[in-house]
């Protein structure tokens, strides 16, 4: 299957904006610092995603991304469909020149299992993820690790500035 790093951030960060949606608007950076996806990339997903009308941007201090409608509205093959990225098992990039401009004996068989899969992602929500035990886990851990490296960042600078 053919779902490069492009598709998974923009699944992953649409998660990550789903399970702390509670919080307001998220920003960009604190997913990035959350997901270890670079700050660049994520504007541009993000851009396609508000052009996808997937998220909204909210603009000003406390300002960030929001999910456009809710989580169990949005599915994660419409977050793939937003950035551009095909769900392709062919070997041809679905182009049905597998074999020096012929089509193999194969081709059919996975361009059936690219559909099965893009069907799949059609019915698995972002609400679906975030109930799941291990995203919540995994999320809590996130935000542990991102709040202790807060603190230590906050309590650096009140050193700094008593020196």
């Amino acid at each position: 299957m053919r779902l490069t790093t492009k598709g998974r951030y923009a699944v992953t960060a649409m998660l990550d904006l789903a399970l702390h949606k509670n919080q307001g608007p998220v920003s960009l950076a604190d997913i990035s610092r959350r997901q270890a996806i670079s700050l660049s990339y994520l504007e541009q997903l993000f851009a396609k995603l508000r052009r996808g009308s997937l998220v909204s941007s909210v603009r000003g201090p406390g300002g960030g991304y929001e999910l456009q409608r809710g989580s169990e509205a949005i599915f994660i093959a419409e977050i793939v469909d937003a950035v551009n990225e095909s769900i392709d098992t062919t070997k041809c990039k679905g182009a049905g020149d597998c074999q020096g401009g012929e089509t193999c004996l194969t081709h059919y068989l996975w361009e059936d299992l690219s559909e099965q899969i893009h069907a799949f992602l059609e019915g698995i929500s972002l609400a679906d993820l975030v109930a799941k035990n291990e995203v919540k886990r995994i999320s809590q851990k996130q935000d542990q690790k991102h709040l202790i490296a807060n603190e230590n960042v906050e309590g650096s600078r009140v050193l700094a500035s008593s020196l």
